[in-house]
């Protein structure tokens, strides 16, 4: 009889937090996204299914490890929506099989289980009711192989290291296995998924210490594949504090368009995906993209090549520059003599053997030309156009970004000969007065076919500038010289433009200063600091826009991601708030002015 009774104790709770999920009163709170209030008004039903059945019951003990089958019973006939998102946690090696029967949801568990461990089963946005497709907004049921429900949690939020997005879906995970290569090599000892919030509560876990990760789990394996998913680490282990239950505020069903209440969850970590680098070096690409040029990409950065040669040219006569990241080579053969169908390449770079270690080998590369690249020379004369006897050059002059930009020479092919000298540079004033105007020119350190003309006098508004590029004034490898080119333009006078200028104090180390679009997809204009300092964006539209501050640690000038086997996270990203908002309204015809301090951002 005692033991019975505390047997029943034991399942007050659970069973209560069953009853409490059940009940009505509750469910029709306001952040709570399961209501079974009845509607105020109209025919069409808007009340999500709800559960009015469990077997076993929720907290059961002692579940047989195979043949496990799980019954769901809802209030009316329901579907799946999608069958990844009702989550066994631990994961197994196959993923529980879920059907429907009646107005039953049953899952079945074709994997052995493992003994003395709590798991649980997680429903988010994964059934619907068949009349109208209101969805069940989900629920955490735990049960356990042993003898007692493991009663600790964790809680935290999944973001984009780069947009600090929320990320839906992400899937949370917890290790008992504290080596680095964890999460690449074996399943969690428990995992969870991110709601639109990036929000998880990772539920009934033992009291120990862990290693914390979430990754983009693109083909649902609970294990990351470095080479197309994100990954996220916490640095320090992980022992939960928090207890388990179903009345437990994180653990509530929220209405995820109820912004305040889902942002008001506690929240221990603040994970950010990146992209772990890769750990093997080897040529993953190669293309011949003309008669003359070609690129071969690699899969890790910082490629290391020894030499590179071509069958049938001298070194003197081969151009090679890689990427920014040093992982894709572009090649050019500077020869005016019709090169072979296929070009053959011998390199010998750093590549990782079966050992894992880099060492030095060499590969044969054969690069055979499509017809549709072929060159004047071996092409029908009906099917031969100015471009392809042509120095094809675009020179782009973007009016709200030339002053910090400056006007773009972009060629399809390096340089052989090259005249900037040439060029006329003028400004027509407001009185049609034509005034010569200087200027300088740099090349690209990144990019050999780009060079950057920038006018050595301020540019006025209400002026109008002509570029005139000569005819003959450029010749690229292929021995063709440039065609003549005009470009026109002037400053925007828009009166309804606005400028938007931060000053930048307590500037220590290199900072990365973008200004994104109110979608944050595109930047807009970029600086580099390394001192106290005015940016200014002038020339905006009226709307919302973001001032993205990355943390530039090494100053190469580019944000550099994270290594979970390095245990290094990615650069630091910060959004200027103002007014506690993340985005900046920038009205019409305004100037607006913010000081930013650096130091107290990134405290």
């Amino acid at each position: 009889m005692t033991a019975t009774m505390d047997r029943l104790r034991h399942y007050l709770p659970l069973i209560a937090g069953l009853l409490l999920f059940l009940l009505p009163t509750m469910l029709a709170t306001h952040s709570c996204a399961n209501t079974t209030e009845a509607p105020s008004g109209g025919d069409k039903d808007t009340i999500p299914p709800y559960i009015t059945d469990i077997v076993p019951l929720p907290g059961a003990t002692g579940v047989p490890l195979t043949g496990m089958t799980f019954v769901f019973t809802f209030n009316e006939y329901v579907e799946i929506t999608n069958t990844s998102n009702i989550f066994l946690s631990p994961p197994t090696g196959k993923t529980p099989r879920s059907r429907i029967r009646g107005k039953n949801l049953l899952v079945t568990v074709e994997d052995t289980l493992k003994p003395n461990t709590t798991y649980t089963l997680t429903f988010t946005d994964a059934i619907a009711d068949v009349n109208e497709g209101n969805v069940f907004a989900g629920y955490t049921y735990a049960f356990s192989t042993g003898a007692k429900i493991d009663s600790m949690m964790v809680t935290g939020t999944v973001r984009d290291c780069n947009t600090l997005g929320y990320v839906k879906g992400a899937t949370v995970m917890l290790y008992k296995d504290f080596s680095d290569s964890a999460v690449f090599s074996h399943r969690p000892d428990a995992a969870v998924k991110t709601d639109d919030w990036g929000y998880f509560a990772l539920p009934f876990i033992k009291d120990t210490v862990y290693r914390l990760y979430a990754i983009v789990d693109g083909n649902n394996n609970n294990i990351c594949d470095p080479e197309t998913e994100l990954v996220a680490f916490e640095d320090s282990l992980v022992r939960p504090f928090q207890t388990a239950s179903d009345t437990t505020r994180e653990m509530l069903r929220y209405d995820m368009l109820d912004t305040l209440a889902c942002l008001a969850r506690f929240s221990e970590y603040d994970l950010k995906l990146f992209r772990e680098p890769a750990s093997r070096q080897l040529i993953t690409a190669r293309e011949r993209n003309s008669e003359r040029s070609a690129y071969i990409s690699f899969m890790a950065p910082d490629a290391r090549i020894d030499s590179l040669k071509i069958d049938g040219y001298r070194q003197s006569q081969i151009i090679t520059q890689f990427n920014l990241l040093r992982d894709s080579l572009e090649i050019w053969l500077n020869s005016r003599k019709a090169a072979p169908d296929t070009i053959k390449i011998d390199i010998s770079y750093y590549k990782t053997d079966s050992l894992g270690a880099l060492t030095l080998q060499s590969e044969n590369i054969r690069l055979p030309l499509a017809n549709e690249k072929r060159t004047y020379s071996k092409r029908s004369r009906r099917d031969i156009t100015s471009k392809d006897t042509t120095c094809v050059l675009t020179v782009t002059a973007d009016s709200k970004t030339v002053e910090q930009n400056g006007i773009e020479f972009v060629f399809n092919y390096p340089l052989i000969y090259e005249n900037f000298d040439s060029v006329q540079f003028t400004a027509i004033t407001p009185r049609q007065t034509s005034l010569r105007q200087d200027f300088t020119v740099t090349r690209d350190t990144l990019n050999l076919r780009r060079y950057i003309l920038r006018p050595q006098e301020k540019l006025q508004t209400g002026y109008q500038y002509k570029l005139k590029v000569p005819y003959r004034a450029f010749r690229d490898i292929n021995g063709f010289y440039s065609d003549s080119t005009d470009v026109n333009f002037s400053l925007p006078s828009d009166q309804n433009l606005s400028t938007l200028t931060a000053e930048l104090k307590n500037v220590h180390g290199s900072y990365i200063i973008d200004l994104l679009d109110e979608k944050r997809s595109k930047v807009l204009r970029t600086f580099v600091v390394d001192s106290d300092t005015t940016v200014s964006f002038p020339y905006l539209d009226e709307g919302r826009y973001s001032i993205r501050i990355t943390e530039d640690r090494n100053g190469n000038s580019y944000v550099d991601t994270g290594s979970v086997l390095e245990g290094k996270q990615p650069e630091k990203v910060k959004f200027y708030e103002l007014d506690g908002q993340e985005y900046i309204s920038v009205p019409a015809a305004s100037e607006l002015v913010q000081t930013i301090d650096m130091e107290s951002l990134f405290k």
